[in-house]
C-alpha cells in the first residue's frame, strides 16, 4: 500500500510541476539536471555567492551578481554583501554540479542531519511560499504550498530529498514529519538549492533552501537564511533564463578556486 502510494506522490508531484512551471523555465530546468560543470559557464547570467570566514563558521557574507553576456563584468545586486546564517556546525562538501573533494583533507561530506550547510556549486530550483502567489515582480517557478505538500528528509523513504503531493485527508504514517506547511514565519518562502538533488543519494542531506533567518545570529539545519527584504530582493532579481547558480564556499576555498570556477569576485 505505501508503495502505491508512494507511487501516486510521485506522478502526482511531477504532473503538477508540468502544469504550474512556465514552459520556457521547465526547459531551462529540465535541461540543466543533466550536466555536471567544470565552472561558472558562459551561459550563466547570474550568480548568488555566499562566503564564509571557514569550515566552522555558521555564517557568512552573501552578494548576488549578473552580467550581460560571456566575459562582461559581474555587477553586484546590493551596494554591500549582506549578512547570511548557515548551519550550525559550519560547511561541508555537498552534491552540486561540480565533483568536489569528499573525504579528503579533514573537511566532512554533508550527511543527513549533520546541521552543516552544504559548499559547492548549486543550482537554484522552484520557489516554494505558504501565498497563493510570489512577491510582485518574481519570474522564478512558484509552488503554492499547503497542507497536502511534504518535503522527504527520511533516508529510508524511497523519496528521499524530494517534493510529493499527499492526501491530507488519508495520509502516509511519515506525514507529520514531512510535511511542509508548518506556520511557521521563517519558512514563509523557500528558495530550493539543488543540493544532493540530480539524483539524491541516501543520506547526504536533504531539504537545501534559501529562507527567512529565525534571528541576525541564529544558524541553521544546513539552510542558508537572511533578512525577509533580502530574501524577497534575491527572489524578485533571479531570472530563470539566466541560469542562476549559488556558490558558498569558506574563504580560502573561494580564492583557491575562483579563477578555476570562473567566479564572480568574493564579496
Amino acid at each position: 500500500m505505501n508503495n502505491m502510494l508512494n507511487l501516486k506522490c510521485r506522478r502526482s508531484k511531477f504532473v503538477r510541476t508540468l502544469l504550474t512551471l512556465p514552459l520556457a523555465a521547465l526547459g531551462l530546468l529540465l535541461t540543466a539536471q543533466a550536466q555536471t560543470l567544470s565552472g561558472v559557464p558562459d551561459s550563466t547570467g547570474q550568480v548568488v555567492v555566499c562566503v564564509a570566514d571557514g569550515w566552522n563558521s555558521d555564517h557568512g557574507k552573501l552578494q548576488a551578481y549578473s552580467r550581460q553576456g560571456p566575459g562582461a563584468p559581474w555587477k553586484p545586486l546590493w551596494d554591500a554583501s549582506v549578512p547570511a546564517m548557515l548551519g550550525k556546525n559550519g560547511l561541508a562538501w555537498g552534491n552540486g554540479v561540480i565533483p568536489v573533494p569528499h573525504g579528503q583533507d579533514g573537511i566532512p561530506s554533508k550527511r543527513e542531519k549533520d546541521t552543516r550547510a552544504p559548499a559547492g556549486m548549486f543550482r537554484i530550483g522552484t520557489l516554494y511560499g505558504y501565498a497563493p502567489s510570489p512577491p510582485t515582480g518574481a519570474r522564478v517557478p512558484y509552488y503554492h504550498v499547503t497542507a497536502r505538500d511534504c518535503w522527504i528528509d527520511n533516508p529510508d523513504l524511497p523519496d528521499y530529498n524530494r517534493h510529493v503531493v499527499v492526501d491530507p485527508s488519508n495520509p502516509p504514517p511519515w506525514y507529520a514529519k514531512e510535511r511542509m506547511r508548518l506556520g511557521d514565519f521563517a519558512y514563509e518562502f523557500l528558495l530550493e538549492v539543488r543540493h544532493n538533488a540530480d539524483p539524491p543519494r541516501r543520506n547526504e542531506g536533504s531539504a537545501i533552501f534559501f529562507h527567512i533567518r529565525r534571528g541576525p545570529k541564529t544558524p541553521t539545519h544546513g539552510c542558508t537564511t537572511m533578512a525577509r527584504q533580502n530574501l524577497v530582493s534575491l527572489i524578485t532579481w533571479i531570472q530563470p533564463q539566466a541560469r542562476p547558480l549559488y556558490v558558498l564556499l569558506p574563504k580560502k576555498e573561494y580564492q583557491a578556486r575562483q579563477r578555476s570556477w570562473n567566479l564572480p569576485p568574493m564579496p
